[in-house]
């Protein structure tokens, strides 16, 4: 056992995010699963964690954090990560490109969010439509603002950031949920050199799929 422990779900984008930031920042941790499909998120257990009911939370540091965003930032901050530029503007706009991600697309494309659609729809295939009507334009207009910074290897550099922590969880949505990409040559470049990234290879959902 560690002193991290990170409560997750292993197809959680949130979760996927804060996976991928401890292995960039080299911590070890120790994960327990709130599995969201049985609805182990509402128990009274993981309410006490997070009043919310999401994934993830976090301890670390004699602290219990909530939110991947404030985690990874406080991962930032703490540990050197470099995930933020240093220049105030262009600090701001790769937060821009990050919650384009992060607040924009995964909200509407929770898990609960598209099951409600469903329920209150009746129709089988509504949780399918309902992700591919969403995703599809939130990456097309990610991809358009890729165009705004230079050509790298990652979203904003040479080296990960935040923007990547959030583009790669939305990809692997993406692909899960059918919805086409391949026609958007920034996004697809910058998901092949992660995907080379051993730490995100380790964050990637089917390498931390409960066996």
């Amino acid at each position: 056992m560690t002193d991290v422990v990170l409560y997750d779900y292993w197809r959680s984008s949130a979760s996927y995010r804060v996976r991928i930031a401890l292995n960039l920042a080299g911590i070890a941790f120790d994960s327990v699963t709130v599995d969201l499909v049985k609805g182990e998120q509402r128990s009274a257990e993981h309410l006490a964690r997070n009043p919310q009911g999401l994934v993830p939370a976090l301890e670390i540091d004699g602290l219990l954090l909530t939110q991947s965003l404030a985690i990874i930032e406080y991962l930032d901050e703490t540990r050197r990560l470099n995930l933020l530029p240093a220049d105030p503007a262009l600090r701001a706009r790769v937060r821009a490109l990050s919650h384009a991600i992060a607040i924009d697309i995964h909200p509407i494309c929770n898990l609960s969010v598209a099951k409600h659609a469903r329920d209150i729809s009746g129709q089988d295939d509504a949780m399918e439509r309902w992700m591919q009507h969403f995703i599809r334009p939130g990456m097309q207009a990610f991809e358009t603002l890729l165009g705004g910074f230079e050509q790298s290897p990652y979203c904003c550099g040479e080296t990960p950031g935040l923007a990547d922590l959030c583009l790669m969880p939305q990809v692997y949505n993406a692909r899960r949920w059918g919805v086409g990409i391949d026609d958007l040559p920034r996004v697809t470049a910058v998901e092949a050199a992660c995907a080379a990234h051993p730490a995100f290879a380790a964050a990637f959902p089917d390498a931390c799929k409960p066996s």
